[in-house]
């Protein structure tokens, strides 16, 4: 992540979103992406943008303590620190109230349940078992204890 990007205070994108919505502090993790209006489910919130990155790149930037990285494929990824949408800052659940979806070339957030005003957002980021663990904490009654996806 760039220092601006550190300092400045975040942003939503309102051209990329479709829903009204507002960064707050979060229980779960630093900044939080809320609901400002009720979301019907399976809609389109809001779409992830960021600076495409090589995979050389990505292991560059995956080594700052803070980092906004959304993996596209097996060779591209966002940087949502470098011109994101504000999406970068939608928490991790284990319980999740929203979906990613990669749409030709696009990722983008879709309710999966009715969202109400306040509620905070949260997505499922189906960390890898053989990556580094990442201790979770969403509060959720089904939380798994990592971020990380475990075996089936």
């Amino acid at each position: 992540m760039s220092r601006a990007s550190e300092t400045q205070t975040p942003k939503i994108d309102s051209s990329l979103a479709v829903f009204r919505l507002a960064l707050k502090p979060s229980k779960i993790h630093r900044w939080g992406v809320f609901a400002a209006q009720d979301i019907p489910a399976r809609r389109k919130v809001i779409e992830y943008t960021g600076e495409r990155i090589s995979r050389r790149e990505i292991k560059k930037r995956c080594a700052r303590p803070l980092n906004y990285i959304f993996t596209l494929d097996s060779y591209w990824a966002l940087d949502g620190s470098v011109g994101g949408s504000g999406a970068q800052y939608i928490n991790h659940c284990c319980e999740p109230n929203i979906e990613a979806r990669i749409v030709k070339g696009h990722i983008l957030y879709f309710s999966k349940r009715l969202i109400r005003k306040n509620e905070e957002l949260t997505v499922d980021y189906h960390f890898s078992k053989d990556d580094e663990t990442v201790p979770c904490s969403c509060g959720s009654v089904k939380c798994r204890g990592t971020i990380n996806l475990k075996d089936r």
